[in-house]
Order: structure tokens, then sequence, then C-alpha cells
């Protein structure tokens, strides 16, 4: 499994968090928390990543990731009911507009809930070029 270990501890802090907030607040809240805990452990973060979208070589949008961990793993937070295909379509968005293969979706609803995705560059058929 790619990055299985940081896999781990990531999802350790998401827990950790959960654990302490429970639910019932914004987004937001949870993803500063969470970047919190996340810092507390050692990991590069980054909070609203910038996403581009380009397509033949022109941007055509623009998206912002939650948190971007090690420059390797997109993280998209939700605070709903339950997990929606829409939240898990926005996650592979992400990983097809990137270099990164792996999004994890964490939602802080009345029950904690992760999805793990893994979307392989080989399988990407974006121009990489603006990524370099």
């Amino acid at each position: 499994m790619i990055y299985e270990e940081i896999s781990k501890h990531v999802i350790n802090a998401f827990y950790a968090v959960y654990n302490k907030l429970g639910n019932g607040f914004l987004e937001k809240v949870y993803e500063n928390a969470f970047v919190i805990e996340l810092r507390k452990r050692g990991f590069k973060v980054e909070q609203q990543k910038k996403i581009d979208v380009y397509y033949d070589g022109e941007k055509v949008g623009e998206y912002y990731a939650d948190i971007c961990v090690n420059d390797i793993i997109i993280l998209e937070l939700k605070a709903a009911e339950n997990i929606a295909p829409e939240h898990e379509a926005q996650l592979i968005h992400y990983l097809k507009a990137t270099n990164i293969e792996l999004g994890l979706l964490f939602n802080f609803g009345p029950k904690p809930q992760f999805i793990r995705r893994v979307f392989s560059n080989e399988n990407k058929n974006i121009n990489r070029e603006w990524r370099e």
C-alpha cells in the first residue's frame, strides 16, 4: 500500500482530533485542529493548497485542497451526516489534477469516517508540464 506508514499516523491524528472535539463544528474548526495535531506529530502541512487545473496547456480552473501532508497526501475534510459520492469525487479530482497519488477523505460527522483513495500517476492523462 502506498505511504502506508504515514497514512496510519495521519489517520491516528484524525481520531485524536475527533475524540477531543466530537462532531458538530464547522469544517474549518476541524481543519485547524487537524493541522495542529499533524504538526505536533512532525508532519509538513499546508492548508488550503491551491491546485490549478489545465486543459491543453491553459489554466481552466483552480481548487483548494483542505490539507496537503508532506507534499504527498491530500486530505479532504467534511463535517456531514455521512460521506457522500460527491465528496469522494471531489477528492479524486484533486488527485487527477496533481502528481499526488494518495488522498484521504475524513468525515467529522456523527460517526468518524474515512476513505483512502489512490490514483496512480500512470493513469492520469493530464499535461504535467505545469507541475514541475
